[in-house]
């Protein structure tokens, strides 16, 4: 899926069906559904890939600290790219694997 294929989503009232699960929680995430999507984050804590949207996810919200500690845990610095910069690097690595 492509990251236009998969904004083009965004304007449906329900999530597509057969989306992977990370990409659900990016999509819960461009809906406003910030808890829907940290759910998913936390249910594989300790995955590489949920743990990249868990980082995300609290940056977006804010909590730098615990941002951090996830960046930390996934061998990485906090990005200085926009937050909808990143979105779009998580929807094209997300795309790319199968969660």
């Amino acid at each position: 899926m492509t990251i236009e294929n998969f904004k083009n989503t965004l304007s449906e009232s329900a999530i597509p069906k057969n989306i992977p699960v990370l990409l659900q929680a990016l999509w819960h995430d461009a809906k406003g559904n910030w808890e829907a999507a940290h759910n998913i984050a936390q249910s594989k804590e300790g995955t590489l890939t949920y743990d990249q949207l868990h980082a995300y996810l609290h940056r977006k919200e804010g909590d730098r600290f615990n941002a951090n500690y996830w960046y930390r845990r996934c061998g990485e610095d906090m990005p200085k790219i926009s937050l909808d910069e990143e979105w779009e690097i998580l929807v094209q690595r997300f795309s790319e694997k199968k969660a």
